[in-house]
């Protein structure tokens, strides 16, 4: 028999995401076959999936914590946002297209049927389905059609938990205010509720945890303490996205400048944890400081809107003077495409057909095609030999003379990337070089840097297990475990 339970919130980043890790990783632990599913989720930051296609990282994530492959049927609607109204649409692991806010209501039913098909695939081959809801619990106006949250609960009669998270404040009116709010039959799908990131001594809180069991009826599962440990974890929202890691004031500073639409920023998190680098995010009005070391243009969901955006906050010209100075400039996905001459896009794949000029620090064109690219690979870096393991996930066919001196050559022969004639500014299509420790190690040393040598994906395994023991001493994991209901597939 299979058994589901859902996680929803009573907002966005209240740690949804993360719990449902947690526990992935405690009941996986008991020897409960454990899979991670969102039905619809909202996200510039995914990963490859082995079976081809992409998802959400939370969901990679999670199934990292579960000890299984991630699949596309672990979130078989998945939303990219290109604009504040339209996002291209992803469903089990592809995209079939590109529609506004309004109109995604009306792709809502035939979009159930992919969701409850994959729902079905997973709960074939697990003990235990572990769902996660999406946004707001409370997000009424949107309840018609919903397969996000409680008309996922409801169509498959899967008892829900709800999160709400104490460190915004306002807890209890959030947790209270949503059962205020929703319809009575979906309230009836929630068994109990976690209060989650809570700081201080918890005994000032336990009137709190009555009050609210009181007034809803549910039960009090757990109040989570804050888990420091939480930011070297991937983020899926940018949101999640700190500034700088523990090398905040070291040595050499990686500067990385924030998009509106910035894409697989997970790139950034083995840098963030070397302490001899300072990631310095840089927001809107701020320049690119000149003592940088590296100028990191991260991937982006619409690179020439982007580009628009760059230009516009004059950090084309602080480049190209960070490059007159000697500083390096590595471009990853889209911040490679932004580098060449030419931008276009002449099938219309990100908005209207046009073509743009890039920065002009690499002598190459890039023009969109509708063929996307999404492959796991390994290889080497050419300048230097270093081991690499990544992924595509790109659009777009780059050429030119400095490709001719490209970035990484693959195992089956392949390159990939430019290099300008100086080395300076470089290029790739490859998320998730730093993750390998051995590449990471090579880029430092080119900044002059030492890397502490620290295993970065040793290091995510043991921060999984950590928040699977934070999980298992404040939450009942038991009486959660008892509240699933056999799947309905």
């Amino acid at each position: 028999m299979t058994r589901a339970i859902m996680i929803q919130g009573t907002g966005s980043d209240v740690g949804k995401s993360l719990i449902v890790a947690g526990l992935a990783r405690a009941f996986t632990r008991r020897g409960l076959r454990v899979r991670p599913f969102k039905p619809q989720n909202m996200s510039n930051n995914a990963a490859v999936t082995a079976d081809g296609g992409e998802i959400g990282r939370a969901q990679a994530l999670q199934a990292r914590a579960a000890g299984v492959a991630p699949s596309v049927h672990m979130n078989p609607v998945l939303l990219k946002p290109q604009s504040e109204i339209g996002s291209q649409v992803v469903v089990q692991g592809r995209m079939v297209a590109t529609v506004k806010a309004r109109d995604y209501q009306g792709w809502k039913p035939r979009l159930m049927e992919a969701v409850r098909d994959s729902f079905a695939r997973l709960c074939g081959e697990a003990d235990l389905v572990l769902v996660e809801g999406a946004g707001s619990a409370s997000e009424v106006n949107l309840r018609a059609g919903d397969i996000a949250n409680m008309g996922f609960a409801r169509a498959t009669g899967t008892p829900v938990v709800l999160v709400g998270d104490i460190d915004r404040g306002g807890v209890i009116a959030s947790l209270v205010g949503t059962k205020a709010v929703i319809d009575p039959d979906d309230a009836a799908m929630i068994r109990g509720f976690v209060v989650n990131r809570f700081r201080g001594d918890p005994s000032l809180f336990a009137d709190g945890m009555a009050l609210i069991a009181e007034r809803t009826g549910w039960a009090p599962l757990g109040l989570v303490p804050h888990f420091p440990m939480a930011v070297r974890l991937p983020a899926e929202d940018v949101l999640g996205l700190a500034g700088s890691g523990p090398g905040a004031g070291g040595r050499k500073r990686i500067v990385v400048p924030v998009l509106p639409r910035i894409a697989n920023f997970d790139d950034l998190d083995p840098l963030r944890a070397e302490p001899e680098v300072e990631v310095l995010l840089l927001h809107p009005g701020q320049a690119i400081p000149g003592d940088a070391a590296l100028v990191l243009l991260p991937g982006s969901k619409t690179t020439i809107d982007d580009l628009e955006f760059f230009r516009a906050q004059g950090w084309d010209v602080d480049l190209k003077a960070h490059v007159r100075r000697g500083g390096r400039v590595l471009g990853l996905c889209g911040g490679y495409q932004m580098l060449g001459t030419t931008l276009s896009d002449p099938h219309g794949i990100e908005g209207a057909p046009r073509s743009v000029p890039g920065l002009g620090l690499l002598a190459v064109e890039t023009a969109m095609t509708p063929l996307k690219r999404l492959e796991s690979v390994a290889g080497n870096s050419l300048p230097d030999g270093a081991p690499f393991a990544g992924y595509e996930m790109h659009v777009g066919e780059t050429v030119g003379p400095d490709a001719a001196r490209p970035l990484l050559r693959f195992a089956d022969g392949r390159v990939d990337g430019a290099v300008s004639a100086d080395g300076l500014v470089c290029g790739s299509y490859v998320h998730g070089l730093f993750s390998d420790d051995r590449q990471r190690a090579a880029w430092l040393a080119r900044l002059g840097a030492v890397s502490d040598g620290a295993s970065y994906e040793a290091g995510i395994e043991t921060v999984l297990d950590a928040l699977a023991d934070h999980l298992e001493r404040h939450v009942d994991c038991d009486r959660l475990l008892a509240l699933a209901a056999e799947a309905m597939r």
